[in-house]
């Protein structure tokens, strides 16, 4: 059962990646066209810039997911380096369960957000529901909540960054 939620959480990292990679590209291609327009046609496009921000949004929350797992997320590790043995244990177990309070708030109070606002449109894009746009809040939160489980089910609290995610996030 371990290893069966382990690979799931694999597939849905890669996901993340996938996801988050293909934002940062698209990001990357409309920014230019929207300074292009702007400045050479001397005609600004409307849309890039919005998009961008939309796009920004889903960027950050999957890629916070993937930092998470990969233990490559801002946290503070002094205080847990600096104890040994059932006090440092304890710290992991409660940075832990902050990470879960923290994600489930995102799942529950996301949920409600994009429930409130989804029959709202975005002016730059009226085919585009505002809940539509909060969806990476609650997604987010339940993804990084996935990961915090398949974490205190290995009973990995403390583990350093992967040499492979290390190297991967040095030539990206």
């Amino acid at each position: 059962m371990k290893e069966h939620y382990s690979r799931a959480m694999e597939l849905l990292h890669r996901l993340c990646m996938i996801i988050s990679g293909a934002c940062l590209v698209v990001i990357t291609l409309i920014i230019p066209w929207g300074v292009f327009t702007r400045y050479v046609l001397n005609s600004a496009s409307s849309w890039p810039e919005p998009l961008a921000v939309l796009l920004m949004v889903w960027f950050s929350f999957l890629s916070a997911a993937i930092c998470y797992r990969e233990n490559l997320h801002i946290g503070v590790a002094v205080i847990p380096m600096m104890l040994r043995g059932p006090a440092r244990m304890a710290v992991g177990w409660l940075i832990q369960i902050g990470m879960m309070g923290t994600n489930v708030f995102m799942l529950y109070y996301g949920t409600k957000l994009v429930q409130t606002t989804w029959h709202q449109s975005i002016s730059d894009f009226p085919f585009y529901s505002v809940g539509a746009a909060y969806l990476p809040v609650p997604l987010g939160g339940a993804i990084v909540a996935l990961f915090v489980i398949e974490r205190l089910w290995e009973g990995n609290l403390f583990a350093e960054p992967a040499e492979d995610s290390l190297a991967r996030v040095s030539t990206e």
